[in-house]
């Protein structure tokens, strides 16, 4: 079954196309990546489904049951973590969870409540107030109140911005702790690394449009490439006088360039006599596997962080 299915979705702010007729499904217990730069349409796509805003048009259907707008029945069976969640700084950790549960007309027992502070590790925080939790312990309160409902569907909306990368790290256990337990879980994101290491598929989205979609083992092979080349340049005007001189280089940073292979020796080899006619060297030469962000440059010309 489809846990949601998704066609022809328009969301316009005059000449801003938000999100611009985009058609995508997530099946029962697998957790989708929504990823792409900021200002691409993740967080109206995910508003939207979540009943936070208004379509202008489209389709949009849960557990295979076609919605108007995001009724009690569904919100019953979906769980939410914006981007920013705004809690009572003077609420305890477990008051905080009993007011959220409140808010679905439910009662927190003992049992529960310890079960989702073990869950992501604030056991120790139930009893501290919401003020003196760092950045980390809040997000993952965040992630408990997404689920005092007991949800069929999470949507995590980039559940990691702003964390450190040992908190990062962190909620990603959690979010595959809740993959093993049969979540579906649509996640939205900027970290290429978190959609590689979390999602079952990844959708790629930019300016309103999903440009692709697959694994992530389907979309890095689509670039039909077997390596990159990774280097430095001392000085940036000659790094784009090389640019010049090499098809497909990519300059990554003001001194740092990348160049696609599928011969890694011959270009290698290419790349050395033609920085040697040009009176200059290049250093720190590394070669790795195309990744997502690859993917992403060459479909946009933009990274992720953009």
């Amino acid at each position: 079954m489809k846990a949601i299915i998704v066609k022809n979705l328009k969301k316009y702010y005059g000449a801003v196309k938000a999100v611009d007729d985009i058609s995508f499904d997530v099946n029962q217990g697998e957790v989708v990546a929504l990823l792409g730069p900021n200002g691409a349409g993740k967080t109206t796509t995910i508003e939207i489904l979540e009943g936070l805003r208004k379509k202008d048009s489209g389709e949009i259907y849960y557990f295979d049951r076609k919605v108007d707008h995001i009724d009690k029945e569904i919100k019953k069976r979906i769980g939410v973590q914006l981007q920013k969640t705004a809690f009572f700084e003077y609420l305890t950790v477990q008051e905080t969870v009993e007011l959220f549960a409140g808010l679905y007309d439910m009662k927190v027992d003992k049992k529960t409540l310890k079960n989702l502070v073990e869950l992501v590790s604030l056991g120790e925080k139930a009893k501290s107030r919401v003020k003196n939790l760092s950045g980390g312990q809040l997000q993952r309160l965040a992630l408990i109140t997404a689920l005092v409902n007991e949800p069929e569907i999470i949507f995590l909306d980039e559940p990691t911005t702003g964390l450190d990368p040992q908190a990062r790290r962190y909620v990603w256990q959690i979010i595959e702790t809740l993959k093993k337990q049969g979540k579906t879980i649509l996640l939205t994101t900027h970290y290429m690394e978190e959609a590689e290491r979390l999602a079952d598929r990844v959708l790629i989205m930019d300016h309103g449009k999903i440009i692709a979609s697959g694994t992530v083992w389907q979309l890095v092979e689509s670039l039909n490439m077997d390596s990159y080349i990774e280097f430095t340049v001392d000085d940036a005007e000659k790094i784009a006088e090389l640019r010049k001189e090499i098809d497909g280089m990519e300059i990554l940073e003001e001194q740092r360039a990348a160049l696609a292979t599928n011969d890694v020796e011959e270009t290698i080899q290419v790349l050395l006599n033609r920085v040697k006619q040009m009176g200059f060297q290049i250093d720190n030469i590394t070669i790795r596997r195309p990744n997502l962000e690859d993917v992403f440059l060459h479909l946009t010309g933009r990274y992720l962080r953009d």
